[in-house]
């Protein structure tokens, strides 16, 4: 049903704004901007006026070919920079700490911003090498194990929209997705198997195997990974059902839904 709430008599625009966001942030892929204005009872002029000064500044990314619109980057910013100011690092803490003891490798909770992930809590397991997954530190999404189990759970126009070509992609070790087509294949064998992996794309020597945390819409607020050596070998489906559990936890404290 069209939402029929009613603007602020004083800042209509800014209302209209918000509601556009709220709304697009609902969604599960990008929509036409008619049917933003009819379920939000605003005019379509308006619509395209407010659409257009949101691409400005980031906020919404236009699909031309398929003439829908979907979040941009600049409000995963907004969600990343939620996740930085406690909230899900308090939530999680203890639940990172734990999975690190209980496997024996370290262990790290991650949020999107962009292109890229930010890890907002890290627990080094004993006797293992340092990593570069620090708190506070940005990676390229498309090489980790928590950005790619995030990328996954996203519609498939989000992504297309994150990396519409192949400079839209960093590179680290040499290994990894380098084009759009290589992406889509790596997140369809995440979408059959249930978790991500990775092996050498951050750090040659070291593989990550993460699972998302999704919200109570089913979008992807975070992913938690675990990072071990390479040598000696670990069956990455194992570690994913040692992680499943600590996500569904973590879920159940945010009030997310069930994967």
């Amino acid at each position: 049903m069209p939402d029929t709430s009613k603007p602020h008599p004083q800042v209509p625009a800014a209302d209209q704004t918000l509601r556009i966001l709220s709304f697009l942030a609902r969604q599960r892929g990008p929509v036409a901007a008619r049917t933003i204005a009819t379920q939000l009872g605003v005019p379509r002029s308006s619509v395209y006026h407010l659409l257009a000064t949101l691409e400005e500044h980031g906020f919404v990314v236009h699909l031309p070919a398929e003439r829908r619109w979907g979040l941009g980057t600049a409000a995963f910013e907004l969600a990343g920079g939620y996740a930085r100011q406690q909230p899900l690092a308090r939530l999680g803490r203890s639940l990172i700490a734990a999975l690190a003891d209980h496997t024996g490798e370290s262990a790290h909770l991650a949020v999107m911003t962009g292109r890229d992930v930010l890890y907002i809590v890290e627990e080094r397991a004993p006797r293992r090498p340092a990593l570069v997954t620090d708190v506070g530190v940005r990676l390229p999404a498309h090489l980790t194990a928590t950005g790619r189990a995030m990328l996954a759970a996203l519609p498939r126009e989000q992504v297309r929209a994150l990396y519409p070509d192949a400079a839209s992609f960093a590179d680290r070790t040499g290994r990894g997705p380098a084009r759009p087509g290589e992406l889509r294949e790596v997140l369809r064998s995440v979408r059959i198997e249930g978790f991500a992996t990775e092996d050498g794309e951050v750090t040659l020597g070291l593989r990550s195997v993460g699972v998302a945390v999704l919200d109570h819409v089913g979008w992807p607020i975070a992913a938690i990974a675990v990072t071990y050596p390479s040598d000696p070998e670990r069956d990455a489906a194992t570690l994913a059902a040692e992680i499943t559990p600590v996500v569904s936890e973590l879920r159940r404290r945010i009030g997310g839904a069930p994967r």
